[in-house]
């Protein structure tokens, strides 16, 4: 099995390339996990509701062919109005789907969100919060999460809950 996180953005921050590369150095023994960056669409100053619309769409179009490249990839879909997990929820959501076999694929979406066509395509939508989170936050949360969900399946004491 294997993770991808599908990200719109690219020329993150230096402290976000060294957290998320501290996260990939430790999980990479128990998950390969890698990160795809998807070129944001270039936005215009004061964009319109159509415009915005437009960018989201054309991100997602991205998305969806980076998606369809891989074979057997359930489509997890950060979004705010998606569904809250504990670390642990996340570690079962991922225990099943190496159970059969399947890769996992993480999108993280532009500065507009995901596109209507990109949330349709999700086998799950998830929210890592009700808080408004900027999304070079989100991917340094997201690869720290799935480490910690892979320490939980491994039994490593990284994460100090009760195991599922």
């Amino acid at each position: 099995m294997k993770a991808r996180i599908l990200a719109v953005g690219q020329k993150m921050p230096t402290w976000v390339q060294t957290g998320c590369n501290d996260y990939l150095k430790r999980i990479q023994p128990m998950l390969n996990t890698e990160i795809v960056e998807i070129p944001a669409y270039k936005r215009s100053k004061n964009p319109s509701a159509a415009e915005l619309e437009k960018y989201a769409l054309n991100e997602g179009g991205l998305i969806l062919q980076a998606h369809a490249n891989a074979k057997k990839e359930r489509l997890i879909c950060l979004d705010v109005r998606g569904k809250n997990l504990s670390t642990e929820d996340l570690a079962k959501k991922i225990s099943d789907a190496m159970q059969v076999g399947d890769d996992m694929g993480f999108v993280i979406g532009g500065a507009d969100g995901l596109s209507k066509e990109v949330l349709a395509k999700a086998d799950f939508k998830w929210s890592l919060s009700n808080l408004t989170l900027p999304h070079p936050l989100v991917r340094v949360l997201l690869v720290e999460q799935l480490y910690r969900a892979m320490t939980i399946i491994n039994h490593h004491p990284y994460h100090r809950g009760d195991y599922f």
